[in-house]
C-alpha cells in the first residue's frame, strides 16, 4: 500500500513542480503587469502544493530521505509528472492552452481526491481546491479572450489548443497503482474525472470561437518515467544549484 501511496503522490508532486518551473519562466516577460503578478502567483501556488506532497510522499518512502531530495536529487528518469506540464511555455497562447487543460483536470481531480480514504491526500486536496478554482477561471478567462479575440490572437490560440491537445489523454490513464488505490479509497476516479473535464472544454472552446480538434494520438509514458525531450532542460536548469552544493542549506 505504502509503495503505491508513494508513487501515487509523487506522480501528483511531480506534476505541480514542473508546472511551477514553466510558470515561473515569464517572471518579467508577461505581456502586461497583471498577468506577470498573476502567473507568478498561480506559480507560488504549485510550489507549495508540491512541497505539501513531496514530504508526505519522503514519509511513505521506506529510504531516509526529505523533500529536497525527491525535488532535486532525482534524474529524468525517475520524474512521474504529466507530459503536458513539461511543454515549453512558447508563446503567450500556447502557455494558456496548456494551463487551461491542466487546470481544468487538476480541479476535478482534485474534488474527487477531497472524499478520499487517506487523509493527507484528502487533506493536501482540500487546500488546494480552492486554489485550482482560481486557476480554472484565470486561465478560461484568457482561452475566450484570445479566442474570440483579433484574427492573429484566435489563429495563435487554435494552434496552441492544437499542439497541447495530443497530451491531453495521458491525464485520464489509469494504471495497475491508481486502480489498486482506487479499489481501497484512496484515489481519484479518473473517469469521472474525465467526463467533467470533457464538458467543460468543449463548451468553453465553443464559447471561444475555436474548434476543438479530433482525437489525440495518445503522447503518454510521463507517470512511467518516459518523457519529451523538454523535461530534461527544466530539470538541469532547476537542479544545478544544489546538486553543486549538495548538503548546503539556505
Amino acid at each position: 500500500m505504502n509503495n503505491d501511496l508513494y508513487t501515487y503522490t509523487l506522480r501528483q508532486a511531480d506534476n505541480a513542480m514542473i508546472l511551477c518551473q514553466r510558470l515561473c519562466q515569464w517572471a518579467a516577460k508577461a505581456p502586461e503587469l497583471e498577468e506577470d503578478i498573476a502567473l507568478t502567483n498561480i506559480g507560488l501556488d504549485m510550489i507549495g502544493q508540491a512541497r505539501s506532497l513531496y514530504q508526505y510522499a519522503a514519509e511513505l518512502s521506506d529510504k531516509d530521505i526529505s523533500e529536497d531530495d525527491l525535488a532535486f536529487m532525482r534524474d529524468e528518469r525517475q520524474w512521474r509528472n504529466l507530459l503536458l506540464v513539461e511543454q515549453p511555455s512558447g508563446n503567450f497562447a500556447d502557455t494558456i492552452a496548456r494551463q487551461y487543460f491542466y487546470d481544468v483536470w487538476h480541479l476535478a481531480f482534485l474534488q474527487e481526491l477531497v472524499n478520499c480514504n487517506d487523509e493527507m491526500l484528502a487533506a493536501i486536496a482540500t487546500k488546494s481546491v480552492k486554489e485550482a478554482q482560481y486557476h480554472v477561471r484565470h486561465s478560461s478567462n484568457w482561452v475566450k479572450r484570445l479566442g474570440d479575440g483579433t484574427e492573429l490572437s484566435h489563429e495563435r490560440m487554435q494552434e496552441a489548443v492544437n499542439e497541447m491537445w495530443q497530451f491531453t489523454p495521458e491525464m485520464f490513464e489509469s494504471d495497475e497503482v491508481d486502480q489498486r488505490l482506487l479499489a481501497k479509497g484512496h484515489a481519484a476516479d479518473l473517469s469521472k474525472v474525465k467526463v467533467i473535464w470533457d464538458t467543460a472544454v468543449t463548451a468553453l472552446l465553443e464559447e471561444a470561437t475555436l474548434i476543438k480538434p479530433d482525437e489525440a494520438f495518445l503522447m503518454s509514458g510521463g507517470r512511467q518515467g518516459i518523457h519529451t525531450q523538454h523535461l530534461g532542460y527544466i530539470l538541469a536548469e532547476m537542479q544545478i544549484l544544489p546538486r553543486s552544493m549538495p548538503g548546503c542549506k539556505w
